[in-house]
């Protein structure tokens, strides 16, 4: 049932998700989905579940950023199948195992590296606010490879940015073309210099 769910807000979207509508999928009767879930706000916990599930957990055998790293990209993987749960994941007040589980890694990742307790809440949230808030940009972009990005900005962007009004974004539009810019290396981008900046704060916490 909570497979289905997860279906069908990935192509649906989790506002068009119903009890009625998740009956349907099944072929069953709506009330009988109860017997499962106490309510709707169940159901969204168990989807949410399913979602932290699929995001590797920081590896115990390498060092921090590299851990760190490697969630942190499972993370924008996972929720670019599941764009409906970037709004969700740190709202729940009643988490599933798989919720609780994942966290419970990356703060032992953390104070395990030498993070004190307090700095280490400090890195979790800044790494959670880059790869959310990076996840919803990317969901709500109109290209997502390099050559979607060249036709768009070929055929769309430049005729908008005469360079006598507009020189400097006209030349980056351009320059970025010639480049064969490609989103996707955004995300490796900002995500170390964000671990770059926390490596000072956890020696500096360690002295």
């Amino acid at each position: 049932m909570v497979v289905e769910a997860v279906r069908l807000a990935d192509r649906e979207g989790v506002g068009e998700l119903s009890m009625r509508r998740l009956a349907r999928a099944l072929g069953a009767g709506a009330m009988s989905l109860y017997y499962y879930v106490a309510s709707k706000e169940d159901l969204l916990d168990a989807m949410i579940d399913v979602v932290f599930e699929e995001i590797e957990l920081p590896p115990e055998e390498t060092d921090w950023q590299s851990a760190m790293r490697r969630r942190a990209v499972s993370a924008r993987q996972v929720l670019a199948r599941h764009p409906w749960a970037i709004g969700l994941m740190e709202s729940r007040t009643s988490p599933g195992p798989a919720n609780l589980r994942h966290h419970e890694a990356v703060t032992a990742c953390l104070r395990q590296a030498g993070f004190p307790v307090l700095m280490a809440t400090h890195a979790n949230w800044l790494l959670d606010s880059y790869v959310y808030g990076f996840a919803l940009q990317e969901a709500s972009l109109p290209f997502a490879t390099a050559d979607e990005f060249a036709d768009m900005a070929e055929d769309a962007y430049l005729p908008q940015l005469p360079p006598d009004k507009f020189p400097y974004l006209n030349e980056s539009a351009a320059a970025l073309v010639a480049a064969g810019f490609d989103p996707a290396d955004e995300f490796i981008f900002g995500l170390d210099l964000v671990l770059a900046a926390l490596e000072p704060l956890r020696m500096r916490s360690a002295s």
